[in-house]
């Protein structure tokens, strides 16, 4: 496939793709029909059993896809996952890709879908960017319900003497109003509810009081989905449980936590999520498998998708390969730190995606805004702009070295990259550390495009892996927070705010101090400042606030402001989208 003078839309190349019935999919990858949880002819959840029956054969070669410092338009991770696994196909090896849910308030905002794009992409791609097997529903339905029942404990307790709790069977758990930590959540972009008040309309109607809302992805039960483990679904469902009925909702008027337990509403939630546990099998338009679970963001969460379906992957594939948001000081870093610590996991090989256009960006180029043209800048040859951002690139290639992997630098291609360009960042990479680096034109040419990448992963995972962790689980908060900060990002320093400091010791005294770290960060810099590009050096980190996410099992570090509710541009991507005269979605991309 060639790219042609009007090259089709990505709806257009998914909607024309033969798509194969997910039995045969199925099938191709060794599941069993009673092992598939149909919904419709294209797509199934694969039940969880299915880890104890292959539980006893090989794992197949496990490797990561991250990126360089990315631009608003993101630059192409998803798209050389699934191109990677084509090519992976196209040298007869039997591929796997394992990626997030996308979530619906960047598809119908600015960013658009995240099934990949042009000739490497997941279909049905309208089925995967929209309501795909509901799980996204029952994340929000089951977080809202415990919003619901905190509100609903404080305003009958307002009402109720001991006497009466007691005689109903409750104890006063004597909410904290002010220190609630759970607001309510919805899969759009909607900046209206970030901050609002809630209760108005009279006694009846419940109490008044400041809330907001956060968009679904954001929510703690997201981050937990994708680190739920369990050798089967009983197992699983036991580990659900349990993360449920830690989750912090909130405080007494002791600053003692209030847990979902406490509240009475972590069976129910778990009751109301039993089924996504499951995770959702499609293929890619060259009928590789693709499993996709869960979708956490990467900015305020861990950012990758769950361990369950690597694990079903892992055991069904000779390589499977996944992405991790943003670059690799955000995404990857979660992947190795948070993700591969809790599954005992550990990676053969990382692909570092990089284009020409994120790195002229962090050598000082203009100002890239989503939703508008890059300047020319970008689309011209321009060495020393390039050149001057490559020390990202080296950045993250020893980052990921740090970890004792290898790693092998993919660069996305684009019509207006020049030869030139292209090989002065390959040299850059293999002089920095990487094994491979290789072009990729997967987008335009499908697997045909990524069998160069393809062979240089497959050499990697030949090689031994030496995988470590960044920092061991009993080091205090403050020195895990260090070693990110000064290892990852290249800080000189750290600096707490009281507040920090104070949350940190009354972390470490209630037992919380072996747990990792879940840095919340602008991805736009390897620092915490967007505005500091290329490879900042002598800058000190402030940490604003730490969170216990004590369900999903880390402490959250904010860094600075992080929006947990995105808004919607002028012109948003939802004003595309429409049903034709024969039923068909148009506008999607």
């Amino acid at each position: 496939m060639t790219v042609s003078d009007r090259f089709p839309s990505d709806l257009e190349i998914a909607q024309a793709a033969e798509v194969l019935p997910v039995r045969r999919v199925a099938e191709s990858i060794g599941i069993q029909p009673d092992e598939l949880i149909p919904y419709g002819s294209t797509k199934a959840k694969v039940h969880l059993d299915i880890i104890k029956r292959t539980n006893s054969g090989s794992r197949g070669k496990y490797i990561d896809v991250t990126a360089v410092t990315p631009t608003p338009f993101g630059e192409g991770k998803t798209t050389t996952t699934i191109g990677l696994v084509q090519g992976l196909g196209r040298l007869g090896k039997r591929a796997i890709a394992t990626i997030r849910q996308p979530s619906m308030g960047p598809t119908f905002g600015i960013k658009g879908g995240a099934a990949g794009g042009g000739y490497s992409q997941v279909v049905p791609m309208e089925e995967f960017n929209l309501h795909l097997t509901g799980d996204m529903h029952a994340i929000g339905v089951a977080h809202n319900l415990a919003a619901a029942a905190l509100d609903a404990r404080w305003y009958h307790e307002s009402r109720m003497s001991d006497a009466r709790l007691e005689e109903m069977g409750l104890n006063r758990l004597d909410i904290d109003i002010f220190r609630t930590q759970w607001r309510r959540v919805v899969d759009v972009n909607d900046r209206a509810l970030r901050n609002v008040i809630v209760g108005l309309g009279g006694r009846i109607d419940g109490r008044p009081r400041e809330a907001g809302y956060d968009i679904t992805v954001a929510s703690e039960l997201m981050a937990i989905l994708a680190l739920v483990d369990g050798n089967d679904y009983a197992s699983a469902l036991r580990d659900l449980r349990e993360r449920c009925g830690r989750i912090v909702v909130g405080a007494d008027t002791a600053g003692a936590p209030i847990s979902m337990d406490d509240l009475g509403v972590a069976g129910a939630v778990t009751v109301l999520m039993k089924d996504t546990l499951h995770p959702t099998l499609m293929q890619t338009l060259e009928g590789q498998a693709a499993l996709v679970h869960a979708g956490p963001f990467a900015n305020i969460a861990h950012g990758n998708s769950s361990i369950l379906a690597d694990r079903v992957a892992l055991q069904l594939g000779e390589y499977v390969v996944t992405e991790s948001g943003f670059g690799a000081d955000m995404g990857m870093e979660k992947f190795l730190n948070i993700k591969c610590r809790a599954s005992g996991l550990s990676p053969d090989a990382v692909v570092l995606v990089a284009t020409i256009r994120a790195l002229k960006t962090q050598g000082g180029g203009p100002k890239v805004v989503a939703g508008r043209p890059p300047p020319d800048v970008y689309l011209e040859e321009n060495l020393p702009l390039l050149e001057a951002g490559l020390v990202n690139l080296v950045a993250h290639i020893e980052n990921a070295r740090q970890f004792g992997v290898e790693v092998v630098v993919a660069v996305n291609t684009f019509p207006t990259d020049t030869a030139a360009e292209r090989d002065l960042v390959k040299a850059a990479a293999l002089e920095a550390g990487a094994l491979a680096a290789a072009g990729s034109s997967h987008w335009a040419d499908g697997g045909r495009g990524a069998v160069e990448l393809a062979e240089a992963v497959v050499d990697a995972c030949r090689r031994p892996s030496q995988f470590n962790l960044l920092y061991p689980s009993e080091l205090p908060v403050r020195e895990k927070i260090e070693a990110v900060c000064q290892r990852i990002y290249g800080a000189s320093g750290v600096e707490y705010s009281p507040a920090a400091r104070r949350q940190i010791s009354e972390f470490e005294a209630a037992g919380m101090g072996h747990l990792p770290i879940c840095m919340a960060k602008t991805p736009l810099s390897l620092s915490h400042d967007a505005t500091l590009k290329g490879r900042p050096r002598g800058f000190t980190v402030p940490v604003r606030e730490v969170r216990a996410s004590v369900g999903a099992g880390f402490l959250v570090v904010l860094l600075g402001e992080v929006r947990t509710m995105p808004g919607l541009g002028a012109r948003p991507a939802y004003m595309n989208v429409d049903i034709d005269d024969d039923g068909q979605i148009v506008g999607l991309f």
